[in-house]
């Protein structure tokens, strides 16, 4: 948080809300915890030249500091009339593929169920023949090669987008089996890629229970954390078995049992629900309002794919909202603070506070709850990245 003759990189001043998530560096946020938003009005954030956020308080808390009447700023921005938001973290996304799957869509339209679709040939092994698109995110899976190579490749893009964007990535490996994990391995320990995950689809006429406890602790004993597909379709007693092996993170759930729920909240497993993918394949939402009820670790992802095409964080948040009867505050942090939380990276993200990056979303108007109120075109008027302001910024510096 180093600064050069008390001049920064970026201050935000006077917004009618900084919603902060957190103001005691929380790891995570569950139960009732989870609409305890800590809100600032009339607030303002200042970031230093390290892309950390320096100081966050009112412009009256600030204005009393010695070092603030005189400080300078390489950005400034009024935010009269406006909220500012943590950065959203996506737990969940499959961001490297090329072709679509828009058939498929009409074929669903029309009745079809995944695992029909599955069955002939399509669903991801229809993607699988071509991918090389790059794509980024912050939680970003592997998946579509499904040969050891081409699965490599795939993380090898993760690790370019790593290294030339600012936004960070955690890069989880997909694989097949686990006959791939010992070739990922020499590729991360060698600088070629980047791998923090293990991932397998758990599901029906896929891979079975025995079959993903060994993949996924295969994976776990190289280093990796566990952060995989379960309990989509059918029951499949992935609640359960993550809470066995010590997984971070579950996705999916739709069909997880209530002995599933109890074991993933005694064990700190995340619940990553996906609310996109219930919406597109119309079955029935994860049951949300009962995990963060029974103090589940609850964080949102688009699931961005070529089967859920969706890169908007604010839409996730509305579904959650409607088709999970999540509260909006519930959904905000599970879209931050716990969202960063699943993937390990929370200790520089999901927040606004002193010593964590400078990544904000800068809504349109006074009260924050207008970025998940408004569908579609949400009312997002900046977003910065370590304090560096991104494309398309709709508001003027002073």
């Amino acid at each position: 948080m180093a600064t050069n003759n008390n001049h920064f990189k970026l201050r935000l001043r006077n917004a009618s809300q900084v919603v902060c998530v957190s103001s005691s560096k929380q790891e995570f946020k569950r139960g009732k915890d989870m609409n305890n938003l800590h809100i600032l009005e009339n607030a303002t954030v200042v970031v230093g030249h390290d892309g950390m956020i320096f100081a966050v308080g009112t412009e009256l808390e600030l204005r009393s500091l010695h070092w603030y009447p005189d400080a300078t700023f390489d950005a400034d921005f009024d935010l009269i009339g406006k909220s500012v938001l943590p950065g959203f973290c996506d737990g969940h996304t499959h961001p490297v593929w090329s072709g679509d799957r828009v058939h498929e869509f009409e074929q669903k339209l029309a009745g079809a169920t995944y695992l029909d679709i599955h069955k002939q040939g399509g669903g991801i092994g229809f993607t699988t023949e071509c991918s090389v698109k790059e794509q980024l995110s912050f939680e970003a899976k592997s998946g579509y090669g499904l040969e050891t190579a081409t699965e490599i490749k795939m993380l090898q893009v993760l690790k370019r987008a790593q290294d030339t964007h600012p936004i960070e990535i955690s890069a989880t490996f997909l694989g097949a089996h686990s006959n791939q994990i010992p070739a990922v391995v020499a590729a991360r320990e060698a600088g070629e890629i980047y791998v923090d995950n293990i991932d397998i689809f758990m599901e029906k006429g896929i891979f079975d229970y025995q079959q993903s406890e060994s993949i996924l602790g295969a994976g776990k004993a190289c280093g990796m954390c566990i952060n995989f597909h379960g309990d989509e379709l059918n029951y499949m007693a992935s609640g359960e078995l993550g809470a066995k092996l010590g997984a971070r993170a579950i996705s999916h759930l739709e069909e997880v049992s209530d002995e599933g729920i109890h074991a993933m909240a005694a064990h700190n497993v995340f619940g990553v629900l996906l609310p996109t993918t219930a919406y597109v394949l119309r079955i029935t939402p994860p049951p949300a309002r009962k995990m963060i009820d029974n103090n589940v670790l609850v964080a949102l992802g688009s699931d961005y794919n070529p089967n859920a095409h969706c890169l908007s964080m604010p839409f996730v948040m509305n579904l959650a909202a409607v088709t999970m009867k999540m509260t909006l505050s519930e959904a905000l942090v599970a879209a931050t603070l716990n969202a960063a939380a699943s993937v390990h990276k929370s200790d520089l993200h999901g927040s606004i506070e002193v010593g964590k990056w400078g990544n904000f979303v800068v809504v349109d108007d006074p009260q924050w709850t207008h970025v998940v109120y408004e569908m579609v075109d949400s009312p997002i008027a900046a977003v910065f990245v370590k304090g560096e302001e991104m494309p398309l910024t709709r508001i003027p510096k002073l």
